[in-house]
């Protein structure tokens, strides 16, 4: 049974950035609603019992064709805000430091072209979606609930959630705004760690 993680911070810690009623909706309800019904397709397929969410999310063609849509969404919904918690962090943003910084730069010439990329591929995103930079530095939109390892690609280093309910209580339908405050709570630590 896979359960629901805690935040790693208070649900107003990160403050005028994003809400405590948005975390609290965001943790408390749509991930708790992924791992519940994850969960559930799960007890369908014992044979599915004792396997790692990653090892699910890697090899979806392999999986029951009942249950493979239920599996792909919660279980992406699961992996994708498991790691979307700890990418942010109370008095985060600011700009990366060390090897990440070296590689951002030499790839978008500096972090400010970084983060203008990384927020027009977040704007594209049509509908709901996430996004997010590769171990390659590569910037790459997945729809829904996917994930890169979904599609063989490696675990990504920061992602960044565009659905609705991430941000529609702070800020309405003004992606843009929530994009923008976000920069401010990015666990650049977090992000560092998952380099390699």
């Amino acid at each position: 049974m896979f359960e629901l993680p805690s935040l790693p911070y208070d649900y107003d810690a990160l403050g005028k950035y994003i809400s405590k009623d948005i975390m609290y909706l965001h943790h408390d309800k749509h991930h708790q609603a992924y791992v519940d019904k994850l969960n559930t397709a799960l007890d369908a397929v014992p044979n599915l019992n004792g396997r790692g969410l990653d090892d699910l999310l890697k090899n979806l063609s392999e999986l029951p064709a009942q249950y493979k849509t239920a599996i792909r969404n919660n279980g992406g919904g699961h992996y994708n805000h498991s790691l979307f918690w700890q990418w942010m962090t109370p008095g985060g943003g600011g700009q990366p430091t060390g090897e990440i910084a070296t590689q951002i730069n030499d790839k978008y010439g500096n972090f400010q072209g970084f983060v203008d990329e990384f927020t027009t591929k977040a704007l594209g995103v049509f509908g709901s979606g996430w996004v997010w930079l590769q171990p390659d530095m590569e910037i790459i939109s997945t729809a829904n609930q996917d994930t890169p390892i979904m599609q063989g690609l490696e675990a990504p280093l920061l992602g960044l959630d565009v659905w609705e309910h991430a941000y529609y209580l702070d800020y309405k339908n003004k992606r843009d705004d929530y994009i923008k405050a976000w920069w401010n709570v990015v666990n650049w630590d977090f992000v560092a760690s998952r380099l390699g």
